[in-house]
């Protein structure tokens, strides 16, 4: 065996590695839908000087106006009325009057759809 035939058989091997573990962590990605009126929570990314410790990120409730290709979402604060345009990975949906019991299925729910 070549020099050159050894180096190419250990690179088409290095890129099959790389292609299962992309595939791998690909899987453990949840993927949000959201459709125009949903509910949804904001994560506010702004750094602060002294954020709260146990402050939450999440900001809203907001509403979804419309969905755009590429995960892209126009927004409006319900409390006031201002429209924002964010990417849909910043969002999650807002759960409101969810009892215990309810939000312990979701994340059952959740967790199975990731294994």
């Amino acid at each position: 065996m070549s020099w050159k035939s050894s180096k190419m058989n250990y690179m088409r091997m290095q890129g099959s590695i790389k292609e299962r573990t992309k595939l791998y962590h690909d899987k453990a990605i949840l993927r949000k839908e959201f459709q125009p009126g949903m509910k949804v929570l904001l994560y506010d990314s702004h750094l602060q000087l002294f954020p709260g410790k146990l402050k939450s990120r999440w900001v809203g409730p907001f509403k979804v106006l419309q969905v755009f290709p590429h995960g892209a979402m126009e927004i409006e604060n319900i409390k006031n009325g201002t429209r924002l345009k964010v990417n849909g990975q910043r969002l999650k949906p807002y759960l409101e009057n969810v009892s215990q019991e309810q939000v312990y299925v979701v994340i059952d729910f959740l967790e199975f759809m990731a294994t």
